[in-house]
């Protein structure tokens, strides 16, 4: 059982998280999964997959006319042969160890979506994308800012409804392989129950805002406090 307090840190991170992920297509791991490294390890990576289940599969029917079908295809092919290998770097460290793989994967990938040139995407770049994403989110529960660089020049509907549905179906094949191998505790999904309506609430504080904030500079905003966390994590892991 979570103390109060660790719950209303983990309950905030949660309703950011939600909020700025259902406004912009991206954040909400890259915001919770360092909170939960640093106050609740153990829910790391099924808890933070698991809490993205709802999240991603209404961001996805919500603006689902804009999918990308194409491209979700492949990514989603490369992010299934990607899961074994994320599951293998759960085998291989420690806690303490993946804690380290956290804080670096959260700053490196929030760099380079911030600093990486725009580019067209072709098929080698969708399974690249899915792939690297199957290791990295199975792995930490952090797979957001290779699909956030694949699809950023699109429009943002489409950004957001495609990396939602590449982001339910690779939780889904995640959280299976997981339970498959065992790394998924019961106690998790009683923990997060107490972590739902924050993350109900943020959904519906995006739908409101969605189609009018400025995702451009909320994304710097969330890029810049991925780094200051990964950083933070790293210090104190």
């Amino acid at each position: 059982m979570m103390s109060t307090q660790i719950l209303a840190f983990i309950a905030l991170a949660v309703f950011v998280g939600t909020f700025i992920q259902g406004a912009t297509g991206m954040g909400f791991a890259l915001i919770v999964a360092p909170v939960l490294g640093i106050l609740k390890p153990e829910l790391l990576p099924a808890g933070l997959l698991l809490l993205m289940l709802p999240l991603n599969a209404y961001v996805a029917w919500r603006e689902w006319q804009a999918l990308d079908r194409h491209g979700v295809t492949w990514i989603t092919a490369g992010r299934t042969a990607g899961t074994f290998g994320g599951l293998a770097v759960l085998v291989a460290l420690p806690a303490s160890a993946l804690n380290i793989l956290i804080g670096l994967t959260t700053i490196l990938a929030a760099v380079a979506t911030l600093i990486l040139p725009s580019f067209s995407p072709k098929k080698s770049a969708f399974l690249s994308t899915g792939v690297f994403t199957g290791i990295t989110e199975t792995a930490t529960g952090i797979g957001g800012p290779p699909l956030a660089l694949v699809y950023q020049h699109m429009p943002a509907a489409t950004l957001r409804s495609s990396v939602a549905l590449c982001f339910l179906l690779g939780e889904i094949i995640s959280l299976v392989v997981l339970a498959i191998s065992g790394r998924i505790d019961v106690t998790t999904f009683t923990s997060l129950v107490w972590v739902l309506p924050p993350l109900v609430i943020g959904l519906v504080a995006s739908h409101f805002v969605y189609r009018k904030i400025n995702a451009r500079y909320l994304r710097i905003a969330v890029l810049a406090f991925a780094i200051v966390s990964g950083l933070f994590i790293l210090v104190y892991h």
